[in-house]
């Protein structure tokens, strides 16, 4: 139980007072910083990366030793949980993640089964290394988050076989044979919840839950095959003894016409994209929960000006700095590899200084 230098992010999503607004970025360490190219290339692909604890640790810490952000996150993949599953992952150069044996027959999804969490054993090595290597003179410099895909998302690669346009693979199974379907979301939903119960009893300090693909969804549609399952893992993490300690936060891409729906399941926090405006989202589900987000990651290629102006407008959004009313500041979705890295430096700044004044009620 080492102590935290910082934990403002852990009280922003606990709706707590804060000094100011946390902030941490979906795919903080990733292909924009030439570190992070680095230690890919040493450690030869992706998975080699993903797979090895030591390499998996120093970039986590690699952004958190260039900006000041209030967060950890777990570097790893979504689709950690299929691999485990037997479905033959692998990462293809300009293709992204294949699986070599995707569910597309009624044999397929009859012999899916929950994992081994012992094949996932170098994702939790990874989490307790990196708690450790957060310490410094005896103190955690940020909380540490892990997470992993909805069993929605899951589903989606697990059933297309890698990335899609359209989804008319997953979408089929999903209308002609919703049974199978179901079948494959239950599996799903009891992995996902063992892999973050894991990543918790390894050290995890607050979890996420990544819908990447439930705006792809009709409306009906996403309440029963996305929302209902998600729901399912959170209310099993909110089953656990420390459930209080570790805060939930869980987001869908294209989900905010459902947000009131999503702050029912039991999620301590709402991940925002960048179409939802944030102002009209918190008066949407008023206190119940916290929100994270939600700056188009677009805004990051503009001038350091052009930033600040656009986190001000998002700050103020938000409305106005309450007891018991927590904002995560993020972006809408993952960083680009393209961005420069100093336009994170000022993004940064831009947050802890405006924030730091509405807090005291000094801002403009």
């Amino acid at each position: 139980m080492t102590a935290l230098a910082n934990d403002t992010f852990l009280r922003a999503l606990r709706r707590q007072p804060t000094e100011y607004t946390p902030l941490w970025l979906m795919r903080q360490a990733g292909r924009y910083l030439p570190e992070y190219n680095a230690t890919r290339a040493r450690a030869g692909s992706f998975l080699g990366l993903a797979q090895n604890p030591h390499f998996a640790t120093e970039v986590t810490l690699q952004p958190l030793d260039r900006y000041a952000l209030d967060a950890a996150i777990l570097f790893s993949d979504i689709l950690t949980v299929p691999d485990a599953m037997g479905l033959g992952l692998r990462f293809e150069a300009g293709e992204g993640p294949k699986f070599e044996r995707p569910l597309r027959t009624e044999a397929d999804v009859a012999a899916l089964a929950v994992p081994d969490m012992d094949k996932l054993r170098y994702v939790f090595d990874a989490v307790r290394e990196i708690r450790r290597a957060l310490v410094r003179d005896g103190v955690q410099r940020v909380p540490l988050i892990g997470f992993s895909g909805s069993p929605w998302t899951l589903a989606c690669y697990m059933v297309e076989g890698g990335g899609s346009d359209d989804y008319r693979t997953v979408k089929t199974m999903l209308y002609a044979r919703p049974d199978l379907m179901h079948r494959i979301l239950a599996v799903n939903a009891e992995a996902v919840a063992q892999y973050l119960g894991a990543q918790i009893d390894a050290g995890a300090q607050a979890v996420m839950v990544f819908d990447s693909w439930g705006g792809v969804l009709a409306d009906g549609a996403f309440q029963e095959f996305s929302l209902a399952y998600s729901q399912r893992v959170v209310q099993t993490l909110k089953a656990r003894a420390d459930a209080r300690a570790v805060p939930v936060i869980l987001f869908t891409k294209g989900g905010g016409q459902w947000l009131e729906a999503m702050a029912d399941t039991g999620a301590d926090a709402l991940g925002l994209d960048w179409t939802t405006n944030l102002g009209q989202a918190r008066a949407r589900v008023g206190s119940r929960v916290a929100l994270q987000g939600n700056l188009d990651p677009n805004v990051l290629f503009a001038p350091p000006e052009a930033i600040a102006r656009e986190v001000q407008r998002l700050l103020h959004s938000f409305g106005p700095v309450e007891n018991g009313v927590g904002h995560v500041f993020n972006l809408g979705h993952g960083i680009s590899q393209f961005t420069p890295p100093e336009h994170v430096s000022a993004l940064v700044e831009a947050v802890h200084s405006h924030s730091r004044a509405l807090h005291r009620g000094t801002a403009a």
